[in-house]
C-alpha cells in the first residue's frame, strides 16, 4: 500500500463565487485524505478572456437570473453563508495572492488564508483590495500579515502570479475553482464528489485530450 500522499493542484481566485461555496467542503476532503494542495491563485478575468468566458455583468440576463437561482441553491446545500449581491464584487484579488504566495515561498501552510480570502468576499462583504483587511485576515489565518503585504511587491511575486495565469490558460482552465488529480481536471465545486471518488478508488485518470 502506497504511503504518499495524494496530491492535488487547486486553481481559484479570491473573487471565484464557486471556488468559495466548495471551499470548506475542499478542506474536509483535504483532511480525509490528507492531500498534500498545490495552491495556484489566477486571475480569473484573464482566464475568462482567454477560454471565452464573460464576467457575471456581460452574460446573458438569463444566465444571471439562474445563476442567483444556483447560489440560493448551493448555499442551502453546503450550509455556508452566502451574500447573492456582495458589496465589494467584484474586487482585485491581485495583492492577497501575491501574499499568499509570499506565505507559500516560506513554507506555511496557506488553506485558511485561502478560506478567509474566499469568504470575505462572499459572506463578510470586505474589501480584499484594502491592505489592513489583507493584514488581518493573514494574521486570523495563523500567518504574519504585516510581513506578507511587505512582501508582496516583491517583483518575484508579481511575475510569479502572471505565470501562474498564463499556466491555467495553457492548461485549458477556463474557470475557477480547477482541480487536478494525477493530471486529471475537475471543474467546479460541484466535482468535488468525483475528486473525492477519483482519489478513494485509485483508478487511472482520465485526462483530455491535447487540441
Amino acid at each position: 500500500m502506497s504511503t504518499t500522499k495524494p496530491q492535488v493542484t487547486y486553481y481559484f481566485s479570491f473573487i471565484s463565487l464557486w471556488s468559495y461555496v466548495g471551499s470548506l467542503h475542499f478542506q474536509e476532503l483535504v483532511a480525509k485524505h490528507d492531500i498534500d494542495v498545490v495552491y495556484r491563485p489566477i486571475d480569473l478575468l484573464a482566464v475568462f478572456a482567454a477560454g471565452g468566458g464573460k464576467p457575471v455583468k456581460e452574460r446573458p440576463l438569463q444566465r444571471q437570473a439562474y445563476r442567483l437561482v444556483e447560489m440560493q441553491r448551493w448555499r442551502a446545500q453546503r450550509k455556508i453563508d452566502l451574500v447573492l449581491h456582495p458589496k465589494y464584487y467584484p474586487a482585485d484579488p491581485a495583492l492577497g495572492h501575491r501574499m499568499l504566495l509570499a506565505a507559500q515561498r516560506d513554507g506555511q501552510d496557506v488553506g485558511a488564508f485561502v478560506h478567509a480570502g474566499l469568504r470575505a468576499v462572499w459572506a463578510d462583504e470586505l474589501n480584499i483590495e484594502d491592505p489592513e483587511t489583507l493584514v488581518v485576515l493573514a494574521d486570523r489565518s495563523g500567518l504574519k500579515g504585516r510581513a506578507l503585504l511587505a512582501q508582496a511587491n516583491e517583483p518575484e511575486f508579481f511575475a510569479q502570479s502572471d505565470a501562474l495565469t498564463q499556466e491555467a490558460i495553457d492548461r485549458q482552465l477556463f474557470g475557477a475553482p480547477f482541480y487536478f488529480y494525477k493530471g486529471e481536471p475537475f471543474w467546479g465545486q460541484d466535482r468535488l464528489d468525483m475528486l473525492d471518488a477519483a482519489i478513494s478508488e485509485s483508478r487511472a485518470p482520465f485526462l483530455p485530450p491535447t487540441l
